[in-house]
């Protein structure tokens, strides 16, 4: 499925095109809502105060509850934005806001990040919503938790024994992590950094479970790595992609490294899944496992260096406004929509 999202942070909506939608899926609108709200702002004091209902309204692309196969579009309205927080001549360090300005010729919404903002992860979650229907229907299932924040560590996958009952687990949860005592450590390192006027990133560890062997390609731009990292960079603060060991491969013998074959209930497997469930650019029929990971939110309250635009000298500044301490627990399903979309796109080809 291809998508468009469309529409600033302070605009009248912000929405998504999304085409190639395969006819015929009965589309459980409940199911996206909540989606939707896993994500949603002003939900505790770990989010930012801005309130948004994130109520989807579809245009086009569904008739009597199914999708017609033709383009999916979805418009969601920004009811609480407060612009006057925002100026287009500092740019506040670790946004767009300057590579914004030069790439649209100082032409961009500037109010709230504009099309840059976290924001227009919402019209995202709702594509991957689809797309984690359509998996569903294949029998495959994507779930995600939060693997670190702050230095403090959760449980983590193992890329074997993931289910679809553990994905729901977690996606039931307001902060998603397998230890809830790991969670409340998170927590409280997150309201130690707001306390400080600062804030804080961490890993988000994302698994797909029942996908077959032979996907993808070992060709540039077809590559199950590739795509799924693209879909994956999309998403605004995630700066780092790993599969199965990652960087931990750096440290390993080949010895270590390589996952032995097996045979389990009939069927190819291996033993372990240092991989991510992917050889050679294809899928080997184990569980696809990735690990992203997060910045700390840009926007702190904090005096910051920066430069005038309009001036050309450099100058200091506060950034105003409401800001999420800590976006991991609210970037978890927008990395499982992420990864829903690319295989979709993956099971299509």
């Amino acid at each position: 499925m291809r998508y468009t999202i469309f529409g600033e942070s302070h605009g009248p909506a912000i929405g998504v095109v999304l085409e190639d939608v395969p006819p015929g899926l009965r589309l459980d609108l409940e199911a996206v809502e909540r989606e939707l709200r896993r994500r949603a702002p002003g939900q505790n004091q770990l989010s930012t105060p801005r309130r948004e209902a994130d109520a989807v309204k579809i245009l086009s692309g569904l008739f009597e509850g199914r999708t017609c196969g033709t383009p999916l579009c979805a418009v969601i309205e920004n009811t609480d934005t407060r612009s006057g927080d925002y100026q287009n001549d500092l740019p506040r360090p670790g946004h767009a806001d300057y590579t914004g300005h030069v790439r649209y010729e100082g032409c961009n919404d500037y109010r709230g990040g504009g099309h840059f903002s976290g924001r227009l992860t919402a019209p995202l979650v709702f594509a991957g919503a689809v797309a984690k229907q359509e998996l569903a229907r294949q029998g495959v299932f994507v779930g995600a938790h939060i693997r670190a924040v702050a230095g403090v560590e959760d449980t983590p996958f193992d890329g074997i024994h993931e289910t679809r009952e553990l994905f729901e687990m977690l996606a039931a949860k307001p902060f998603p992590t397998v230890s809830d005592e790991a969670g409340a450590r998170m927590r409280r390192a997150i309201f130690a950094a707001k306390e400080d006027c600062d804030s804080v990133g961490g890993v988000i560890e994302c698994c797909a479970v029942g996908l077959p062997a032979g996907l993808g390609s070992p060709d540039f731009g077809q590559n199950v790595e590739g795509i799924v990292s693209q879909h994956l960079f999309a998403v605004p603060a995630v700066k780092a992609v790993a599969f199965g060991a990652g960087f931990g491969f750096a440290g390993m013998r080949g010895s270590a490294a390589n996952d032995p074959f097996c045979l389990r209930d009939g069927k190819i497997a291996t033993e372990t899944n240092h991989t991510g469930g992917v050889n050679g650019g294809i899928t080997n029929g184990m569980p696809l496992w990735f690990s992203v990971a997060v910045r700390p939110t840009p926007s702190i309250s904090r005096l910051q260096r920066t430069v005038s635009l309009s001036r050309l000298e450099p100058a200091e500044l506060v950034v105003r406004g409401r800001h999420d301490p800590c976006i991991v627990h609210r970037a978890v399903p927008v990395i499982e929509a992420a990864c829903a979309l690319a295989l979709c796109r993956l099971m299509r080809r």
